[in-house]
């Protein structure tokens, strides 16, 4: 016998925004499906993962940044809530914005897999399909548990049409971005 499925969210985005307002420092809360999700704290590979690209991008193009877990509105409507461990936009792109910005501007998103459980349903599920529900021309996952850096492209209908791994140790160059990235160093980065 076939359970029903509950798809109403677990409560508003905007009652979502009040618990984040008043949730401790160390606690980073996510809004994704209308669940609430709670954002591992990064171990120290996790952290030098994030500055080695994020030194890699500013090199390769001086005129963008990558914000690390900036607040963006994502999936229908922009009632999604995500923490991206880097979000590439222009320098400056999200001043005057408040915790949650709009996501139009970025042009490539990052997350980091941490040792949970929950990383395959958030990071290899959930959040693909929300950063391309939002328009958001790359996602790129660097997952430490397969030893490799997916990058998605070309957002359209939810879903990214294009998606290229490759293992750490692989050189490649991000779509349209004019990023090269050679990963032989995130191999000392892995359990």
């Amino acid at each position: 016998m076939a359970t029903a499925v509950d798809h109403r969210p677990q409560m508003s985005t905007e009652d979502f925004e009040e618990l984040t307002a008043h949730a401790p420092e160390t606690v980073t809360l996510e809004f994704l499906g209308g669940k609430i999700g709670v954002k591992a704290v990064p171990d120290g590979d996790h952290d030098v993962i994030v500055m080695w690209l994020l030194r890699r991008c500013i090199q390769a193009r001086p005129e963008l940044d990558l914000f690390v877990e900036r607040g963006l509105r994502v999936e229908s409507y922009r009632a999604g809530r995500a923490r991206p461990d880097g979000t590439l936009a222009p320098v400056g792109h999200f001043a005057g914005h408040g915790e949650w910005a709009e996501p139009e501007g970025a042009l490539m998103v990052v997350e980091v897999t941490s040792h949970d459980g929950d990383t395959d349903r958030r990071d290899r599920t959930e959040k693909p399909a929300a950063y391309a529900e939002a328009g958001i021309p790359l996602y790129l996952l660097i997952d430490r548990d397969s030893c490799e850096s997916v990058v998605y492209s070309e957002p359209e209908g939810g879903k990214y049409r294009t998606i290229h791994s490759y293992p750490f140790g692989a050189d490649f160059s991000l779509p349209g971005l004019g990023i090269a990235l050679a990963t032989e160093d995130l191999k000392r980065y892995v359990r």
